[in-house]
């Protein structure tokens, strides 16, 4: 893995311009309500963008939280830049890429594995993993119970791989290729790229204040997981450039190619709802209720970053996970309901 770097770089960027609720087609007095809801119910921030416009900025929305699991969709904005670029391929499998890990080691059907399987969470490796939480424990399957590309199954040994093999082909740090590729050229205005290091195995020290930290667990993986800190404005920066299809300025970012390829449902999660899994993305599927399709990914069941294509509209809902809180998961369905229950039809 690579060295460790902690460096305090300036701050770059604008803000996001802002609109009235009423040109982003909200009832302002509807958004009251939403801001009463918001001030019980334990959140940090909340942010509402019409077409790259702020219409709604609630709370501490430029302080920098832990995003969590947030994280997979900024490493799919990389993996989209380098697989269009030829550096990765996404037909590779581990064998061909030489990955393997502790004891016990990848088997040689596990090996079988291609990039994209891991890129789709349906790797068929269920090998203990860095920051795996004890409800994706519960639902994690016996070793060589599926075929690579066979099963879903939300798997941080497949997210945490696909970092180090990010990493591997590129030769560089993950948190210094976003602020390359994404954070600077979309003048994200509070992520300045410094990361460090933890070994959760041997230091229970606080972990370090800056923008990203791989987590080691060595006695679990050779494979760190990469948290990021973000403020939900530059969350909702990279919202917003997935909302424009990879587009800023004028200039593409992102492939569109991949922002589609990424965001189609590979896997239904939630039939009774129709939410499926993309490439690092959950999608809603259209159905009779929804015209379109839309996408999101939560962080630990209260942090979320949701596109909605169809409403020109993108969320961010934040949480001081790292101090002191009460918000319950149940409350940020009911925040996705006050807001749309706010725009006027």
């Amino acid at each position: 893995m690579l060295a460790g770097l902690f460096v305090n770089l300036p701050t770059v960027g604008q803000p996001l311009p802002t609109i009235t609720p009423e040109e982003a087609g909200f009832s302002a007095e509807r958004l009251h309500e939403l801001e009463d809801f918001l001030e019980q119910s334990g959140s940090s921030s909340l942010m509402l963008v019409y077409d790259g416009k702020v219409f709604f900025d609630w709370g501490a929305s430029h302080q920098k939280h832990l995003i969590h699991s947030i994280r997979k969709t900024l490493l799919n904005s990389l993996y989209g830049i380098y697989v269009e670029k030829g550096v990765i391929d996404t037909s590779a499998t581990l064998a061909e890429l030489g990955i393997d890990d502790i004891e016990p080691t990848l088997t040689e059907q596990e090996k079988q594995a291609r990039i994209a399987d891991l890129l789709k969470s349906r790797s068929g490796i269920y090998h203990p993993a860095a920051a795996v939480s004890q409800g994706m424990l519960r639902g994690m399957p016996e070793r060589e119970a599926h075929q690579p590309g066979e099963h879903y199954y939300y798997n941080n040994w497949d997210f945490n791989t696909l970092g180090h093999i990010l990493e591997m082909k590129t030769g560089e740090s993950i948190y210094t290729l976003f602020k390359q590729h994404i954070a600077d050229p979309i003048g994200m205005i509070h992520y300045e790229g410094a990361y460090t290091s933890i070994d959760l195995d041997n230091d229970d020290s606080p972990i370090p204040d800056a923008d990203g930290f791989y987590q080691n667990e060595p006695s679990k993986s050779d494979y760190p997981a990469y948290h990021f800190r973000m403020s939900a404005h530059d969350l909702a920066k990279f919202g917003t450039l997935y909302l424009q299809e990879g587009r800023w300025d004028g200039k593409q970012i992102i492939p569109e190619s991949w922002i589609e390829a990424s965001t189609t449902a590979y896997s239904i999660t939630n039939p009774r709802i129709n939410i499926g899994y993309g490439m690092l993305w959950n999608v809603l599927i259209p159905n009779e209720n929804r015209a379109t399709k839309s996408f999101f990914h939560t962080g630990a069941g209260i942090h979320m970053l949701g596109v909605y294509p169809g409403s020109k509209l993108v969320m961010v809902h934040r949480v001081d996970t790292e101090g002191g809180h009460n918000f319950q998961q149940n409350s940020l369905y009911q925040i996705i309901d006050l807001v749309f229950a706010a725009q006027q039809k």
